[in-house]
């Protein structure tokens, strides 16, 4: 697991020359992303040399839980934080239903910071929600995927699952022979 920094692109490689996740590992193995995180966006990626676990961790039929840390401009009310949980119409189509907790208001900023909770996870899906609600994404950071969650991982750094890990992961995804 590796805690993404900001503007490094979520591949194995870079026709752009720009940095991926994998330059940030030091491994003797070929390993790639399980999924995607913004370049933009920080936080929680993991990375394998198992391609039947990475199949399974990506493929939206697993509808593995993922958690945000997002910080908006503006105050975002109640109500505005319910149409965001049932869905919101997004590139054509409904966003799946959501959780969402108001963590603050900053009042003389004028932002708000939430935690998302998707299972879905599309192109730059939790910018576009609040982009159809009128609020820009100031600061996006994932903390959780399935059941690894970042922990006190510090931006840039990385580290191996531990093998209790490892097997809760695939518990977490029904899969017993991977």
């Amino acid at each position: 697991m590796l805690n993404k920094p900001k503007n490094v692109i979520s591949s194995a490689s870079d026709d752009k020359g720009r940095v991926t996740v994998v330059d940030l590992i030091d491994s003797k193995y070929r390993i790639y992303p399980l999924g995607r995180l913004d370049y933009d966006s920080s936080g929680l990626i993991l990375l394998s040399n198992d391609g039947q676990l990475m199949q399974k961790l990506i493929h939206p039929s697993s509808k593995i839980e993922k958690v945000y840390e997002v910080k908006i401009s503006g105050l975002i009310n109640k109500e505005e934080i319910k149409k965001l949980e049932a869905g919101v119409r997004i590139d054509g189509y409904l966003t799946a239903p959501a959780s969402i907790k108001l963590l603050r208001n900053n009042q003389n900023k004028k932002t708000s910071f939430l935690q998302v909770s998707i299972h879905e996870g599309k192109n730059r899906q939790i910018r576009k929600m609040f982009m159809a609600l009128g609020y820009k994404v100031l600061d996006l950071k994932r903390i959780k995927e399935a059941n690894i969650s970042l922990g006190n991982l510090k931006n840039g750094e990385y580290r191996l699952l531990k093998p209790f890990e490892i097997k809760q992961l695939k518990k977490y995804l029904d899969v017993d022979n991977i």
